[in-house]
């Protein structure tokens, strides 16, 4: 049976955010008492609406470039599953010094309140990102390149941080590199939305979908529930082989922009066939965006347990028929 949290205080932080209101419903789902902080900066109250009165959650609205909220929020807690952070490369190109706030002083700030409090595991969301210009594919762990946004310069210096707080003060970490997230409750608006939700919608309101250059750049992209096994998988993990590392957490798909394009408009013609007719817009490239990104989850594998159940085409259906129900 795969490893999972249980009878456990969790702390989760961004817990309002797209992947961490998964989280905190799988975390209530396995008996544990869950605390929830969030600045709802991004994050929605409304993603709590399933939860928000469940007798073991709690939300505390807080933010992590707040230390004194945050070691008290931490107080009595287990473990702690950091997920809070100012996503998006685009976001970051735009206003760094947010970036850096939030996602730098705000994760040595968790580091901080982990110290304070004893408390030895945490896991934490670091991002593909970080392997920057390196053209090695698949994507190793201990193999990366020169960072080419703000955003991925953040998620190393987090695992930089990490390795040093894990050495002096003998605390347990885990980073777990996400290779782009989707998947329920991912929001498709706003300037900074992910890509396959916004594919989503333009293509149920029969809108041409905007694609950034060719479309032939490559993902690995990973549904939501994979995700959440691995984090359950870092948090309960015995071996200390396994501490202190930093894991790939994806498919080992290659996928391009334009095979999801295609995959969504196959699957939402069986509801409307005029949106297999839609023509995608093709835009010039962002700056920051890598070309192309394909993770190696041995390590992964050998060290955690993790074997992803969803591959792209079973996590695009689930999230379409999801996208379909609830926009």
């Amino acid at each position: 049976m795969e490893r999972v949290l249980s009878s456990k205080k969790v702390l989760v932080t961004g817990g309002a955010g797209f992947i961490g209101t998964n989280l905190c419903e799988s975390l209530l789902a396995n008996d544990n008492q869950v605390t929830c902080f969030d600045d709802l900066s991004t994050g929605l109250l409304s993603n709590l609406d399933n939860i928000m009165e469940h007798p073991n959650f709690r939300f505390i609205e807080g933010s992590i470039c707040d230390l004194d909220a945050i070691t008290k929020a931490m107080v009595g807690s287990d473990v702690v599953l950091h997920q809070a952070a100012l996503g998006s490369v685009p976001r970051s190109i735009d206003d760094p010094l947010s970036t850096n706030n939030v996602n730098i002083t705000g994760f040595l700030n968790v580091l901080e309140a982990c110290k304070i409090n004893q408390l030895k595991r945490l896991v934490f969301a670091s991002s593909s990102s970080v392997y920057g210009d390196i053209q090695d594919s698949p994507k190793v762990e201990h193999s990366i390149g020169t960072q080419l946004s703000p955003y991925a310069v953040s998620k190393h210096v987090d695992e930089l941080y990490a390795g040093v707080y894990a050495n002096l003060y003998d605390l347990e970490l885990i980073g777990l590199r996400y290779f782009n997230v989707f998947g329920r409750r991912q929001r498709p608006d706003g300037a900074y939305a992910a890509a396959i939700p916004r594919f989503i919608s333009a293509l149920m309101k029969q809108e041409s979908p905007v694609i950034y250059g060719d479309g032939e750049q490559t993902r690995d992209f990973t549904y939501i529930d994979n995700v959440i096994q691995a984090i359950n998988l870092a948090a309960t993990v015995t071996d200390q082989a396994a501490l202190n590392q930093m894991y790939n957490v994806a498919c080992g798909e290659s996928i391009s922009v334009n095979k999801v394009v295609a995959s969504i408009q196959v699957a939402l013609s069986d509801i409307n066939p005029e949106i297999g007719a839609v023509i995608p817009k093709k835009v010039e490239p962002r700056i920051g965006d890598v070309r192309n990104s394909l993770a190696d989850i041995s390590k992964a594998k050998k060290y955690l347990g993790y074997d992803p159940k969803f591959n792209f085409e079973k996590g695009i259906m689930a999230a379409i028929d999801w996208y379909y129900k609830n926009l």
